[in-house]
């Protein structure tokens, strides 16, 4: 399964040393990723991103979040999609040198939320096998909410920000559907609860790609466990499994504390949206009730 690091860091050094102007030159000659982790956000996409970037038959994006399908770039076109990858001589020069198939991949959580990102993604990869990763929705709404502080977008209490998102987004989502250009700011910035109803966004995704292309994994027992999450990944991939030396959690930050009455309101909004995403996937997550 050897691909030697002599050939692959020459490679690579080329591709980094290539401007952009290059790579959308060369664009023609790229490959398309195998492989897309479409969510959710604040659920641990970036450290098995990061995890799956060191397996050597695995050649990730230019950047993690290449955000192609799911906002203005999808009218960039194919080519500067394909920019974003690497060449097709990598991937025939891997596959001369091993028994498995190299593999390119990307990461861009919001595809799990944006209601054109499953179309888009079935009508250009619709070979692609797709990871989800799935948290607890209370917990993924405080660590939404605690990102978009740090950032510097939130002015309000995490009580206020979740009373306020039914007005913020009021009408945004649909703008949305209507018009495939719109971009919506709010959506993507206060979309607390939201992107917390995960039955509802998969069963777009249902639609167009059979069952047997995704891969599931709990956010919980991936932060409790991600050398098992990772081989796991591997094995959905057919890929070597590999160990790595560390497991450093990715983009890990500081959060405010939620009171038990927020805990328990959000527990019982939730609660029928998760009853119908464990139908949905014949799996009981066991998040509180």
């Amino acid at each position: 399964m050897r691909f030697r690091k002599g050939a692959r860091k020459f490679l690579n050094d080329m591709e980094s040393a290539g401007t952009w102007w290059l790579r959308q030159s060369t664009a023609p000659l790229r490959v398309l990723p195998d492989l897309i982790i479409i969510g959710t956000q604040k659920g641990g996409t970036s450290s098995l991103y990061e995890y799956l970037g060191q397996h050597p038959w695995i050649f990730p994006a230019l950047k993690k979040e290449v955000h192609f399908f799911d906002t203005g770039n999808f009218a960039k076109g194919l080519d500067w999609y394909r920019a974003h990858f690497n060449l097709n001589l990598q991937k025939r020069y891997a596959n001369k040198s091993g028994r498995c198939n190299p593999i390119t991949g990307e990461a861009s959580p919001y595809y799990l939320f944006h209601p054109h990102a499953a179309e888009r993604v079935a009508r250009i990869l619709p070979k692609a096998r797709i990871i989800v990763m799935l948290r607890n929705p209370v917990d993924r709404a405080l660590s939404h909410y605690c990102h978009q502080v740090r950032k510097g977008r939130e002015p309000l209490t995490f009580e206020a920000a979740i009373d306020a998102e039914s007005e913020r987004l009021r009408g945004e989502y649909e703008r949305m559907l209507r018009d495939e250009t719109y971009y919506s700011y709010a959506c993507w910035a206060y979309s607390y609860l939201a992107r917390g109803l995960y039955a509802d966004q998969l069963s777009a995704w249902f639609k167009v790609f059979p069952k047997k292309q995704f891969l599931f994994i709990k956010s919980e027992d991936f932060f409790s466990n991600p050398c098992a999450s990772f081989k796991q990944t591997l094995r959905f991939l057919e890929l070597p499994e590999i160990g790595l030396r560390e497991y450093n959690k990715k983009n890990a930050g500081t959060y405010t504390s939620m009171s038990m009455e927020t805990r328990q309101k959000l527990s019982q909004y939730f609660e029928p949206h998760n009853k119908r995403l464990y139908d949905l996937l014949r799996t009981d997550l066991a998040w509180e009730t």
